[in-house]
Parts: C-alpha cells; sequence; structure tokens
C-alpha cells in the first residue's frame, strides 16, 4: 500500500507544472453551467494525452473517462466541476457574461485530471476501476436559461449532478468523491459532516401599466414584489435556528421603463434548510407571503417551484478514509474537525444515489463567490487534492478493494426513479406530506 502511494505522488509532482497550468487556463477561461465547452475541450485534450477512452455530451458538457484495475470488484468516480459563477467585479471576470471562477471549481477540474496522472502508472495494482468524470453546472443559476433548456427537453434538471443521475451516467460507479475549495481556514484539510438543501423558486409579479403620472390607473408589480419581500422578511423569526432555514429574493426584472407603472417584475430565490421537512414548511410559507402580499396590492404572482438540491449528508466510511490518508499527507494539525456547511451542492443528491464525500482544502483566499476570491498557495489549491484523492483510492481499490467493497455495502444503491419521485414528493406533485420514504 505504501509503495503505491509514493508512486503515486511521485507522479502527481511529476506533473505538478502540467497540472497547475491546467487550472490557470480554466481560470482564464470561466463558462456558466451547461455552457463549459471551452473546459470540456480541455479535459479531452488531457484525456488524450494520457491515453485515456472518453465519452462526452453528458448534461451537455459533462466528460467521463474511465480506468481500469486488473480486476473490476469496484468502482471509484473521481469528479471536477467545471462551471463559474456571475461575479462581473472579480478581477478575472468574463467580461461578456461576467463568468468568474469565484469558488474554486476550476482547481476541482485540475486536480481530478492530477488524480489521473497519479493512478494511470498503478491501475494494474488496484483490484477495481476509476471513472474520471468532468461534471457541468453545479452552481445553481441562470434559472430562466435552464428553464430554457428543460423546455427545450436538452435536461430535466437545472443541477448538473442531477441531470447525470436521470440520464443514469453513474449507474457504473459505486461510489464518488471530490474536493471543493475553503478560504476561512487557512492551509487545512477537513470533511464537513452536512449542508443545506433548497427549493429552486421563481415568481413573475403581473400589475397593470399606466403612466406614472396617473398612477392609480395602474396595478405597481415592483410594490408587490417588494411587499413580498418585506413578508418574508417578517418570516425569518418564526423559523427554527436548528433547521437552518435560510431565504434570499433577488430580482431578476424590475419593470421596463421608469415612466411607466412596471406591470412585469421577476424574483428568483432558494429556499433553503437542512432537512426536508424545514425545506418544504419553510417553502410554503415563503409561498403564503407572496401571495399575500401581493393580493393586498392588487397584483398576481405566478410562482414555479424547481427542484433544487437535498441536504448534503456523506458516508462515513468513505469520509473516514479520507481525514486518515490526510492526516498521513499533511500531518494531525492540518486536518481540522468541520460541521455541517451553509451552502448547497448537488453532490448531497448524488449521494442519495451512491455513496459520496466532498472534503475541503484550502489553498485560497477572499470569500466564496466574491471579487477577492483568489489562489494564494498553488502547491494546497491544485497539488495537495490531487495527491489526497489518489490516496484515497488506493486504499479504497488496493488489497481485493475491500475498502470499497465495505464502502459499498454500507449504503444501499438508489435509483433515478427513486430520485424524481422524490422531488415529485417535496414539490407536492405526489403524495407531498409523506416524506418520511423519502429519508
Amino acid at each position: 500500500m505504501n509503495e503505491l502511494k509514493k508512486a503515486a505522488l511521485a507522479a502527481i509532482d511529476a506533473n505538478r507544472d502540467r497540472i497547475i497550468a491546467i487550472g490557470k487556463q480554466i481560470f482564464a477561461n470561466p463558462e456558466l453551467g451547461y455552457k463549459e465547452t471551452k473546459t470540456a475541450a480541455l479535459v479531452r485534450e488531457v484525456f488524450d494525452e494520457l491515453g485515456l477512452a472518453y465519452t462526452d455530451g453528458h448534461a451537455i458538457t459533462g466528460v467521463k473517462a474511465r480506468a481500469n484495475g486488473t480486476e473490476s470488484r469496484a468502482s471509484v468516480c473521481i469528479m471536477g466541476e467545471m462551471d463559474a459563477v456571475v461575479c462581473p467585479m472579480h478581477p478575472h471576470a468574463d467580461a461578456q457574461t461576467g463568468a468568474a471562477h469565484a469558488c474554486g471549481h476550476h482547481a476541482q477540474v485540475a486536480t481530478m485530471l492530477g488524480t489521473a496522472m497519479g493512478l494511470l502508472p498503478i491501475m494494474q495494482d488496484l483490484c477495481g476501476d476509476v471513472v474520471f468524470f468532468a461534471v457541468p453546472a453545479e452552481e445553481y443559476v441562470e434559472i430562466a436559461y435552464r428553464e430554457s433548456l428543460r423546455n427545450d427537453g436538452k435536461i430535466h434538471y437545472f443541477g448538473g449532478k442531477q441531470q447525470l443521475i436521470a440520464e443514469n451516467a453513474f449507474d457504473d460507479v459505486d461510489m464518488a468523491l471530490m474536493v471543493h475549495s475553503t478560504t476561512d481556514l487557512g492551509n487545512i484539510a477537513a470533511v464537513p459532516n452536512g449542508g443545506l438543501g433548497f427549493i429552486g423558486k421563481t415568481v413573475r409579479f403581473k400589475g397593470r401599466s399606466a403612466h406614472a403620472a396617473s398612477p392609480h390607473l395602474g396595478v405597481n408589480a415592483l410594490n408587490a414584489a417588494m411587499a413580498s419581500m418585506m413578508c418574508i422578511h417578517g418570516l425569518r423569526e418564526t423559523f427554527r435556528d436548528e433547521d437552518g432555514v435560510r431565504v434570499h429574493p433577488i430580482l431578476t426584472k424590475g419593470g421596463d421603463l421608469v415612466n411607466v407603472i412596471p406591470a412585469d417584475v421577476r424574483m428568483e430565490t432558494y429556499v433553503r434548510a437542512n432537512n426536508l421537512d424545514a425545506i418544504r414548511q419553510a417553502n410554503a410559507a415563503v409561498t403564503r407571503a407572496i401571495r399575500g402580499a401581493t393580493y393586498a396590492l392588487g397584483a398576481e404572482a405566478e410562482i414555479t417551484d424547481f427542484e433544487g438540491y437535498v441536504p448534503y449528508d456523506h458516508n462515513e466510511l468513505l469520509a473516514e478514509t479520507f481525514a486518515a490518508d490526510a492526516r498521513e499527507l499533511l500531518g494531525e494539525k492540518a486536518v481540522v474537525p468541520h460541521g455541517p456547511f451553509s451552502g448547497s451542492t448537488d453532490v448531497s443528491d448524488l449521494g442519495l444515489v451512491i455513496p459520496v464525500i466532498q472534503p475541503i482544502v484550502g489553498g485560497f483566499t477572499g470569500a466564496a463567490h466574491s471579487e477577492d476570491f483568489a489562489v494564494a498557495d498553488e502547491e494546497w489549491a491544485y497539488i495537495v487534492p490531487a495527491k489526497l484523492m489518489a490516496m484515497t483510492v488506493i486504499d479504497l481499490l488496493a488489497n481485493g478493494a475491500e475498502k470499497a467493497l465495505a464502502v459499498k455495502a454500507s449504503q444501499p444503491r438508489g435509483s433515478a426513479k427513486a430520485y424524481g419521485a422524490m422531488w415529485d414528493a417535496l414539490l407536492g406533485k405526489n403524495n407531498a406530506d409523506k416524506l418520511e420514504a423519502l429519508r
């Protein structure tokens, strides 16, 4: 085991400059979800360099390669998310789209490919297969655009891993892991044990146009939206602290002309919480607040709820394996305990199908999704995560893949059908009050 790890780490070190260059190239070319064509092309180029056969077009832009071990007793997937966020004030934002890698996904793809560079020389010594998967659209943004993709039949889900579940792209995978960036703890590694899920929500407030000098002849949809936001604020004290509820609406359209009473105003929001019951209850309360405020002002509200992400819950055995390797590589002091995180990820949804973990590793500064987010330490941002994932894969797939088989046995496999039924229930399309079966 130790010799395999040494060989993998040496291979990653030998490719250090290439791995970092990949990360920088992706960072310089940020793309939003389901639009990651340049990043996907780079991934294909590197897979070709490594001699890895791949398939592409998964969830529009996803690229997937497989390396076979001497036996195929189990399969482990290493993921890297390709998409950026909208952060137009970031110094490296795309001038046209406002996209910027202000969340570290560029490093994820680089480390996924770096893990491949470390493992390929020793695959003949492993008793299982490794899937390397560049996945799209983790950031749940541009909801209107994704709704258009859905209406055109190109996707069903707005999140990339959700869509990959629907396409059965993980059917040949037994477990999956990826490393996410963190900025708030310095150069450390940790394995968070929870996170928030959410329902995505859009609202179209419909009023009646009139000249702004004659507002009594119109119905102001912007006022209805503002009143709705105040009613949502009024709900906050009713949410239980232990549920971790978060609601954060934005207006994506506030009207058409300054001298016309706004008759068409648009809002987007998430309704987040750390458990399904709280998500459902908070979402119902937000809907009630919007409808009540809109009615009070004589407007109308078209409310649409979309499948968001479920709360995060990792596989404990997989997490313990990664943490042990992190302590082995970095030392005890560099591996810290970490509770639930306050964000959301579609890794959670994949966790309903197969065992997953999403550890975090430092190497970045600034706040996530902000203009000051940046790589501070290239070794930690790009190289350390690749080494940790390679070591974890070796632990899982060496020695007859005994540990991988234990992880696989620790969690029953889910299905795309059951996953879809879960969201139907949560959104009230089918048995909304019977959520016990969804756990």
